[in-house]
């Protein structure tokens, strides 16, 4: 590959990433939004704990809402997190992407099985 077409591939991915990371974060802004609204009528209600659960167990509409909740977050994350390994911490671009990679990896695993967790009731 040439100078100018590894330049272009590099402009490219970095498009990507740009773009990934704009769409994953106006997911989250409706993420976040979402569960304000919930965890507001929740303490507002006087919901306990054990109440909010029952509430949600089971109910696919939650698992779907909070599984979009945690997808975003591990794409929007991981793709900042390379930001900054490359910014701050002088990494090069293969090294902080990996980085980033793992990093998203461990936040889609986690998350993933917090909202399992909460769906089956820990069963």
């Amino acid at each position: 590959m040439n100078g100018a077409s590894a330049s272009h591939a590099l402009g490219v991915a970095q498009a990507r990433r740009w773009y990934w990371q704009r769409i994953s974060a106006m997911v989250l802004a409706l993420c976040v939004l979402g569960h304000l609204a919930v965890m507001i009528y929740a303490v507002r209600g006087g919901l306990t704990g054990a109440e909010i659960l029952g509430r949600t167990q089971g109910h696919w509409g939650f698992a779907l809402f909070y599984g979009t909740f945690v997808l975003a977050c591990s794409v929007h994350v991981p793709l900042g997190l390379a930001s900054i390994a490359r910014e701050w911490l002088g990494m090069g671009e293969t090294a902080a992407l990996w980085l980033a990679r793992a990093f998203g990896v461990l936040l889609l695993v986690s998350g993933l099985r917090a909202v399992v967790a909460v769906f089956t009731a820990g069963l």
